[in-house]
């Protein structure tokens, strides 16, 4: 059932410019953007940019180019929290002529006067006895006492607004009614409904997500963990992946189908469904949503999106590319591949003037006691094969049969020779990609190294 039209609904995401976007920052973002396109409501976008000593202006066309990546759109001009000092002053200003807050000296001794001044600060003045309740719709009711609160600075001595002043008055002023946001945010918002209670305006409805915690059920750090989002995007992680995984921490569809289309879930989702529990955010399940987006493209789709890691990112000189040999090769490897990034590792060999060895691929492939045997014998037997797929895995499995092996284990010292590895696409259709002297020559400088090993 689709959530019901709220077309007065107005969210927001307010992110700072002062590092890369966090993983959890941007399912914030998603469940603002879903919500809001769930309801027909407006989705605003707020750059919270007043921290001067650690803001960088370049961050600001990041976290555009991200959210854009994740394709969240916003519905009006973006907000710059830096150009509204004045009327968060203002603001401030109005707290100090009520008495809801007072001025007070580098010592936190309160100092007479209502109007801000340098080198002085401005704390408001919790009431005492009062009970601050509300309603969030992720958390159910939840209550403070005030007086387990203290007085919080509004007005830093240096002249600009704190965060929770700010972000409240911001709110009011652009209407939003929905402050969806992290369960880290949650202690701060009995500050806020006081705080706005004193300027004479309501609180916005509150829906604070769970938080995001690692297979050890920690919460995400980026000191331990990977949360860059952009990082996920230059490994080649699809947008369409990233975004489902992300829509499904803390909410779930009705019928449990995980992968399916953002239109679906947008239809699906009611903010009323969000859980509390800490939810996971599981690299290898949104590894497995990458690989299943990845293969639901056309291989022309494959290629174009595949196109950073195969120009000037690839291993190999611009000039050994061969396309017909990687449109040949790419239905096979799209089967296989997790992220986009990973196609360098499957074709590289085919673009390099030596396979890259990879040294546990070869120990394990060639400390075989029948390595030397194979690879002779894969020498005249791909001399004189015919040079297809097929004559190919045919020519293996003679000689696996006089040899007797396994195709499996006849089949790794020639794949080790050929490609550097033990995994990769499937062999056969491979292999005759190569120039026919190609394979022979990379058997024989395989076959000369194991007998340099093994002298």
């Amino acid at each position: 059932m689709s959530a019901p039209p709220d077309p007065a609904a107005r969210v927001r995401f307010a992110p700072s410019p002062t590092g890369f976007l966090h993983v959890g920052s941007a399912r914030t973002a998603l469940f603002n953007w879903i919500y809001a396109r769930s309801v027909g409501g407006k989705m605003l976008l707020r750059i919270e940019d007043t921290d001067e000593a650690r803001n960088r202006p370049e961050l600001v066309d990041l976290i555009y180019d991200l959210l854009s990546w994740l394709r969240i759109d916003w519905d009006e001009e973006p907000v710059f929290q830096s150009q509204r000092r004045e009327r968060h002053r203002t603001a401030v200003e109005s707290l100090l002529g009520s008495g809801a807050a007072y001025l007070c000296d580098a010592d936190n001794q309160p100092v007479a006067g209502t109007t801000l001044r340098p080198g002085l600060a401005a704390r408001f003045r919790m009431p005492a006895g009062r009970t601050v309740t509300f309603a969030d719709v992720v958390r159910g009711e939840v209550s403070f006492a005030s007086d387990d609160l203290e007085d919080f600075v509004v007005w830093r001595s240096a002249g600009a607004a704190t965060f929770l002043l700010a972000n409240a008055v911001d709110d009011v002023d652009m209407g939003v009614t929905h402050a969806i946001r992290g369960e880290d945010l949650l202690s701060g918002v009995p500050k806020v409904v006081l705080l706005l209670e004193a300027l004479g305006v309501e609180a916005p409805t509150y829906a604070h997500l769970p938080l995001l915690v690692n297979a050890s059920r920690k919460k995400l750090s980026k000191r331990r963990d990977d949360v860059s989002l952009g990082d996920y995007r230059a490994r080649g992680y699809l947008p369409e992946a990233m975004a489902n995984h992300l829509a499904l921490l803390g909410w779930g569809p009705a019928d449990d189908t995980e992968i399916r289309p953002m239109a679906e879930i947008i239809e699906q989702f009611r903010l009323t469904d969000v859980n509390r529990a800490p939810a996971f955010f599981d690299t290898k399940k949104l590894e497995h949503f990458n690989g299943v987006y990845i293969r639901s493209l056309s291989t022309t789709e494959y290629l174009r999106r595949s196109g950073p890691w195969l120009g000037e990112a690839a291993p190999w000189p611009a000039e050994r590319m061969r396309p017909d040999v990687l449109e040949a090769l790419a239905p096979v490897v799209q089967e296989k591949v997790r992220t986009l990034g990973d196609i360098g590792r499957y074709v590289d060999w085919l673009f390099l003037a030596e396979p890259p060895i990879d040294d546990e691929s070869w120990r394990k492939a060639m400390s075989a006691p029948a390595a030397p045997a194979v690879l002779d014998d894969a020498i005249s037997t791909y001399a004189e094969a015919d040079w297809t797929p097929e004559a190919a895995h045919a020519a293996a499995l003679a000689l696996a049969e006089r040899h007797g092996l396994k195709l499996g284990k006849a089949q790794a010292p020639i794949r080790v020779a050929l490609t550097g590895r033990t995994v990769g696409p499937p062999l056969f259709e491979s292999m005759v990609l190569l120039d026919r002297h190609e394979v022979l020559r990379r058997l024989r400088v395989a076959r000369h190294r194991l007998a340099a090993q093994r002298t």
